[in-house]
């Protein structure tokens, strides 16, 4: 089922994929730079960070521009790791070893704990505490997706929009798993609109030399 963020965007219905999809969130099939307040932004969407912790790290470039240097370096490195990996993924070719090393350096910070956490609307929820303080932590949970879907392998519902044009990546978590299209209201509707061109075009060239 097709769905979307709260900023419109298109999810791709998992985690490192929507991450992964950043660069090309523009519409442009040429990728553009994450600056610092994009993956802020995306890992507030996320509840990977929430409350004043968004506001502190949305002026860290100021306070500490070496350090959000160092964390926006990672998650390029991450995020570059991903895309060649799902790429690999839906050729059905072999993930190299270099591709998978950025996830595991991610998943290496991960220990810790789950713990409950009073939720921001209230009531409570299940949270992990990690025992890495650094700011890598950030980008944990987002190894750890891109690691569960590298595992599921072939049998994944991994797809890429058909827009040639397109560079999306999405989950296909249809009932039919015939899902084409990053969105329908974008991709699938240009597509529509193209072929009822293409083929009404045709019909006139026949009716003129008819």
């Amino acid at each position: 089922m097709e769905s979307t963020s709260s900023t419109g965007s298109v999810s791709g219905n998992r985690l490192c994929l929507d991450f992964a999809n950043l660069p090309y969130t523009s519409g442009d099939p040429a990728p553009h730079q994450t600056s610092w307040l994009e993956l802020i932004d995306f890992l507030a969407e996320k509840s990977v960070i929430s409350g004043a912790r968004i506001e502190e790290l949305r002026s860290l470039t100021e306070h500490d521009p070496r350090a959000a240097g160092t964390l926006l370096r990672q998650a390029e490195r991450l995020g570059d790791a991903m895309r060649l990996a799902f790429a690999a993924m839906l050729a059905s070719e072999e993930i190299r070893n270099e591709w998978a090393a950025p996830i595991n350096k991610m998943l290496s910070i991960t220990e810790g704990h789950d713990e409950l956490q009073q939720a921001d609307a209230g009531g409570w929820k299940l949270g992990f505490r990690a025992r890495h303080e650094g700011l890598e932590w950030l980008l944990a949970a987002i190894a750890r997706s891109g690691a569960e879907l590298i595992a599921e392998g072939a049998s994944s519902g991994l797809q890429q929009c058909s827009n040639p044009r397109c560079r999306l990546l999405f989950y296909d978590d249809s009932r039919t798993h015939r899902r084409r299209w990053c969105s329908m209201t974008l991709c699938g509707n240009r597509n529509k609109v193209a072929a009822f061109a293409r083929r009404h075009g045709g019909e006139k060239a026949r009716a003129h030399h008819a």
